[in-house]
């Protein structure tokens, strides 16, 4: 996660001062009290009254290794001016969430936020809330304090679910999801939660912006507010003023740690069937296609006949999935799944994972520039899957292969000393990278020594001879750009597009 992206571990620094003597100022600073349309909607207090019941602080308790381990996931205090009117408020109330230091095993506490769901108790959160956890406590809004058992979690879209025993003779409050699509761009939504242990607050604010991808996961699809969001909020519940919950309030992007109006929910059109799997399973059960997939940019759409630039490209597909029988090849661009139209690649992502596992569905793709139709029947995803990160490449000193330029790179036929200076399988065929001109399209597309280009515009190629006749060809046919297909040293294919002029 980049380091300006955060679940608020520390807040601004408080400016006493100057705020005092801002309101010394008297009427000149406050004229009086603000017109209603700069207060929100009337209807946030009845909001907040009719469901801050539903909504609890996640208390848990966790046991480390002192040495070594810095402050607790409780977080540190924030730094005051000296002869602050609330050090010592702050020193305390740190003091007493963090865990001594010492030598030996100790315990550490950290707050969260969740909502109840069904008056049962169950109740849902964030994963990075109960993480690692040896207890969890679900507090209610009166005080009460209970143990909860761990329902299941998925990591992937950061979302638990937990269960307790409600108190004998106590109907709890439960809230209900809302239709997160519905969602417009400047609706007022309600925050609620447990901010730096507060307990229930009540912030408002509107949305900012929907669909937000920040690279935190491969479903990323966050809806973003202004309402104010801080350590202690993760996994709250984000209403509209239905009082329905739209979101589950997950990170925050601050430069401070505090809230800065930059805040990410993530909306119930995900949560839903997450939670409904969680409760059902224990588990997430996700759709599985077995391909790789990438951004179909305008240069590859150029190559490929598609206008305009749209769908998954496909650049790998696994010998044991589902794809592969159903006759999904490299270089095909998904535009269509079950129906439903993919626009980029994370569409795709996302639908296949929502997909029930053993459906048969209609894949349409484009292959050389016409819409073919594949029936695929979905596997299930290994969510402990890993990808292997591509080894760095390195050429250690040898004598310099015959090579060819083209396209501002150097290009040798494969053999087997060059197979293991670059540590190249055997499986992979096609022409090798060996040098890259800086500053030319190669190197800023990030082809490098030790590539092996497989296709030129969806032919196979053996030698430099191939690649540089296909080339010409495309060149006199009035082409701007030629689509690679390239592996790298373990087999791994990705396209990549390079400009002929």
């Amino acid at each position: 996660m980049p380091a300006a992206i955060a679940f608020s571990s520390r807040i601004r620094p408080l400016r006493i001062r100057p705020l005092l003597a801002a309101l010394c100022l008297g009427a000149a600073v406050i004229a009086g009290p603000a017109p209603a349309s700069a207060r929100g909607p009337e209807g946030i207090a009845d909001v907040a009254e009719k469901v801050i019941d539903a909504v609890v602080n996640i208390s848990t308790t966790q046991t480390v290794d002192a040495k070594g381990s810095g402050e607790s996931k409780g977080g540190a205090a924030p730094q005051l001016p000296p002869g602050s009117p609330f050090e010592e408020f702050f020193e305390d109330f740190f003091k007493n969430r963090r865990g001594e230091k010492g030598g030996g095993p100790r315990k550490t506490n950290s707050l969260g936020s969740g909502f109840i769901i069904d008056p049962a108790g169950v109740v849902v959160t964030n994963n990075h809330v109960i993480a690692d956890s040896d207890e969890i406590n679900v507090i209610l809004n009166d005080g009460t304090k209970i143990k909860a058992e761990l329902v299941g979690v998925d990591k992937k879209t950061d979302l638990a679910v937990l269960k307790f025993k409600p108190p004998a003779g106590k109907t709890l409050t439960a809230v209900k999801f809302g239709d997160s699509d519905k969602l417009r761009l400047g609706e007022w939504v309600i925050a609620i939660g447990n901010p730096f242990s507060l307990g229930g607050t009540v912030t408002a604010g509107i949305v900012s912006a929907r669909n937000r991808d920040i690279n935190s996961g491969p479903y990323d699809s966050y809806i973003q507010t202004d309402a104010a969001i801080n350590r202690g909020n993760s996994g709250g519940p984000l209403f509209n003023l239905a009082g329905e919950v739209i979101g589950v309030n997950t990170l925050i992007i601050s430069p401070s740690g505090g809230s800065i109006g930059i805040g990410f929910a993530v909306p119930s059109k995900t949560v839903v069937p997450v939670v409904d799997q969680l409760r059902q399973f224990g588990e997430l059960r996700r759709g599985w296609l077995g391909v790789r997939i990438q951004q179909v940019t305008d240069e590859i759409a150029e190559s490929l006949s598609i206008k305009p630039a749209r769908g998954a490209l496909v650049a790998g597909v696994d010998d044991k999935g589902p794809a592969k029988p159903a006759g999904i090849e490299p270089g095909d661009v998904v535009v269509k799944f079950d129906g439903k139209d993919i626009k980029e690649p994370k569409d795709l992502s996302r639908i296949v994972a929502d997909t029930a596992v053993g459906k048969t569905v209609d894949v349409v793709v484009i292959r050389k520039g016409k819409e073919e139709t594949k029936q695929v029947t979905l596997g299930r995803l290994d969510d402990d899957a890993k990808p292997q990160p591509a080894s760095a490449k390195s050429q250690p000193e040898a004598d310099k292969p015959v090579t060819q330029k083209v396209l501002g790179l150097d290009l040798a036929a494969l053999s087997k000393d060059l197979r293991g200076r670059y540590k190249i399988k055997d499986s992979v065929k096609g022409v090798l990278v060996t040098g890259v001109d800086d500053g030319s399209d190669a190197a800023e597309k990030r082809l490098s020594a030790g590539d092996v280009i497989v296709e030129v515009a969806q032919e196979s190629v053996g030698s430099a001879a191939d690649i540089k006749k296909r080339v010409d060809q495309l060149k006199k046919d009035g082409k701007k750009s030629v689509l690679l297909l390239v592996a790298n040293a373990s087999g791994e294919l990705r396209f990549v597009a390079l400009s002929l002029q």
